[in-house]
């Protein structure tokens, strides 16, 4: 984790700087004696944490993070004991440190900012992995053109190419309806017929060996008529 100091006493800087090249997952990339250079640092730079003093001249600490967007991890380093509850009321601070400072509690507050950052890259991940699952891209002529998957109606094979059709238009692909078969999610997606996979919620009716959607009636074969009778949610 790149990290930055904003502490206006020089000795704390260098005790404080001292634990972070000690300390595997933290980098030292700069140091501040005051919180205004911080600021101006901030703006072109992102950082993971900051080792904030909460007493400074003209500013303090709590002010300092009221006054940069989107604060990245905080660890308050004082002297003063009496604002620890406050400082939590920040969702940023992950941690209190108060000075003289141990080697073992400094490594804790590390702990605790490395484990908050895995969170939200954990949950970060999450949200785009939930994105990905409802949609999907095709390359037409050199485009990428994204299908909800909820929009698509049918999937057909026409020799070397897969035509896509969906509520508002239809794609062609140079593809495999296997390739095609494997991406689509299969509480949702059926394979009725060699050449055809259907979205089993679009269909309007059934009738003999054949299923509409929309206006195009679809062939079933005979192995795959069981399969899509046990999707059907028969009265």
């Amino acid at each position: 984790m790149n990290c930055i100091v904003i502490d206006d006493e020089e000795m704390a800087r260098a005790i404080i700087g001292q634990m972070i090249e000690n300390s595997a997952p933290l980098k030292l990339v700069q140091e501040f004696s005051n919180a205004m250079q911080a600021i101006k640092y901030l703006n072109q730079h992102q950082v993971d944490l900051i080792f904030l003093d909460i007493h400074m001249p003209d500013f303090t600490g709590f002010d300092f993070i009221q006054t940069i967007k989107n604060p990245p991890k905080v660890i308050l380093v004082t002297s003063d004991k009496n604002f620890a509850i406050e400082a939590f009321e920040y969702e940023c601070i992950v941690d209190y440190l108060v000075k003289p400072i141990t080697e073992d509690r400094f490594l804790k507050a590390v702990q605790k900012a490395n484990a908050k950052q895995l969170t939200a890259a954990t949950t970060a991940n999450k949200a785009v992995a939930e994105d990905n699952a409802n949609e999907f891209y095709i390359n037409i002529d050199r485009r990428l053109i994204k299908i909800e998957f909820a929009a698509v109606n049918i999937v057909e094979a026409k020799g070397d190419y897969i035509h896509i059709k969906t509520e508002g238009k239809n794609y062609v692909v140079h593809s495999t309806l296997k390739k095609i078969e494997d991406k689509l999610p299969k509480d949702l997606f059926l394979k009725v017929h060699r050449s055809f996979i259907i979205n089993t919620k679009k269909i309007i009716d059934i009738e003999d060996n054949s299923v509409l959607i929309g206006k195009d009636v679809i062939p079933v074969s005979r192995a795959n008529r069981p399969e899509l009778m046990k999707r059907l949610n028969l009265l």
